[in-house]
């Protein structure tokens, strides 16, 4: 299985803003369009498209605070179809071990909605643990690096 991180490019975009989680899943992530839409407002977004081969299958974005030391998984989804492949977590290890670069980085945090159905069985399957706080009606995880 060849995963990729690739940047959003003007030819990329269209497919990106394509991809869609399945409708029970709605709830737990906002959809690319938003996303990369705040990507553009923020200066610590660093967003990217998650291909198999040549073929688009979700979409990643963190916000990245490296003097805070700071890094978070702000986005993450896999497309409902590409779902169960094991692409998910392939694409998760490629951003860990990106993070794992920074020499300020000792952790990734990310918040899950805590509902049947969620992503959290899927987080801690890659380490993450709670952390006990909840920011926004979420719960904070972290996998220590």
């Amino acid at each position: 299985m060849e995963i990729s991180l690739r940047e959003v490019t003007k030819d990329s975009l269209r497919s990106i803003l394509g991809l869609k989680v399945a409708e029970n899943q709605r709830g737990f992530v906002a959809d690319n369009a938003t996303s990369i839409a705040q990507a553009h407002y923020s200066t610590e977004a660093w967003y990217r498209g998650i291909y198999v081969a040549d073929q688009p299958v979700g979409f990643a974005m963190l916000s990245l605070k490296p003097l805070e030391k700071e890094f978070f998984l702000w986005r993450f989804m896999i497309a409902e179809k590409e779902q169960g492949k094991g692409y998910g977590a392939a694409a998760l290890k490629l951003i860990i071990a990106e993070i794992r670069t920074k020499p300020e980085a000792s952790e990734l945090l990310l918040s899950v909605v805590e509902a049947e159905g969620g992503p959290r069985a899927f987080y801690e399957g890659l380490g993450f643990v709670s952390t006990g706080r909840h920011e926004d009606g979420e719960l904070i995880m972290a996998l220590e690096l």
